[in-house]
């Protein structure tokens, strides 16, 4: 008998986002709104930073955890943003991305069979890494009330049973933009808390964030909430607030016991993230807050521009985003939002991605990355306009 591939591989979903750009890529003039990412590159200075690191040796091993220095700058980021003191030694670990974390931050924590809870719609790697250590996602849908997404308390403790372990939600939301209330925050820990379960919180898009009393101020971290004994993992990445997709570093902050074993499976999985990347990531961090405010003030006049563009479209509701960069429009009787979506690209050559792939609750939705220039999404918004006509006429 042929040997088979592992269950826990083939039970992960190809991810239905990737599957229309692989029809976008052999296609011609297409207006890219289906990934996440913004169209600005790297600013200069954190550029500059990595070749000087480069320069001075910054090419050799280093600590699992990461460099001493950028934990260190990573501990002055919280407490000056957030007022959060951690111990950079044993309460930070520096991996490569954002996705990384999550990946050794679930694998620390859920064990086959093990059951963990995720607030849906989300981006999928949480739903997949879950599946990939043989635990079992449970997703719970964010319910629409009014124009804003908010949690379903009463579906959440629905949800536990005797092999749930961990808690997964977004804030601010990739794809809904929403952004938990401390309220809500509140409620999430103390949940956690009776039922002895490990909070996740995935706050990548932490500086993306329009409701502040200024622009730039990030929202509020679930670790400003929690005392040193809480089972509470932060999530970061530097590839959002920062135009370093490419360059693959994030962190978790999480209690020490975590963060030890977390240290130890970065050995087994990335050894440790570039060291003249994380020397560039702290100049990132310490020297980024002007370039923030004015990427920050891009989108949001990106966002008022689709958003009116949208409203003004027949059979769409658009909730108001308070953070990251989507808007996630609603299309009245839409049943299958990829094969929407697949029309949609073929037709206009705009592509967006569909509302299936974010898991419970997104289907009926298209998920629109508004961190494109304007050259991008003004023929974008005005192709989508004309499309949706022909599509209501049937």
């Amino acid at each position: 008998m042929t040997p088979a591939i592992a269950t826990s591989a083939q039970q992960v979903s190809h991810s239905r986002i990737r599957e229309l750009a692989e029809i976008a890529i052999s296609m011609e003039g297409v207006l890219r709104l289906y990934f996440g990412e913004s169209s600005l590159p790297t600013p200069e200075f954190i550029k500059n930073a990595a070749v000087r690191a480069l320069d001075d040796g910054y090419t050799f091993y280093t600590s699992n955890a990461g460099l001493l220095s950028t934990r260190q700058a990573l501990a002055a980021y919280y407490e000056t943003a957030h007022g959060v003191k951690l111990d950079a030694e044993n309460e930070i670990v520096v991996t490569t991305s954002g996705v990384q974390a999550l990946n050794v931050a679930i694998r620390c924590v859920l064990d086959p069979g093990d059951e963990a809870i995720i607030l849906t719609p989300a981006w999928p790697n949480g739903t997949s890494i879950t599946q990939m250590v043989n635990a079992r996602p449970v997703q719970v849908a964010h319910p629409l009330c009014g124009d804003r997404y908010t949690i379903d308390f009463d579906a959440l403790e629905a949800a536990v049973t005797a092999r749930t372990r961990m808690l997964l939600y977004t804030s601010p939301s990739n794809p809904l933009g929403w952004v938990a209330t401390v309220a809500e925050q509140l409620r999430l820990l103390d949940f956690a808390r009776r039922h002895r379960l490990w909070l996740m919180a995935d706050e990548v898009y932490e500086r993306l964030y329009y409701r502040g009393n200024r622009l730039g101020e990030p929202v509020p971290t679930i670790l400003k909430l929690a005392d040193r004994n809480d089972a509470v993992i932060a999530v970061q990445s530097f590839s959002k607030s920062y135009c370093m997709t490419g360059w693959r570093v994030g962190w978790l902050a999480a209690r020490a016991d975590l963060a030890a074993r977390a240290t130890q499976l970065n050995e087994f999985i990335i050894s440790h993230a570039p060291s003249f990347a994380q020397r560039a990531a702290e100049t990132a961090l310490q020297d980024g807050e002007p370039a923030i405010v004015e990427m920050l003030g891009r989108l949001k006049e990106n966002r008022d521009f689709c958003g009116m563009a949208l409203e003004e479209m027949p059979g769409l509701k658009v909730p108001d985003p308070d953070g990251a960069f989507y808007l996630f429009p609603k299309v009245d009787g839409l049943a299958d939002s990829f094969e929407f979506c697949k029309r949609l690209l073929l037709e206009t050559k705009v592509g967006l991605a569909p509302g299936v792939a974010f898991g419970e609750g997104g289907e009926g939705s298209v998920r629109i990355c508004y961190a494109a220039e304007r050259r991008i999404l003004e023929p974008a918004m005005e192709r989508l306009g004309e499309f949706m006509e022909k599509w209501r006429r049937g």
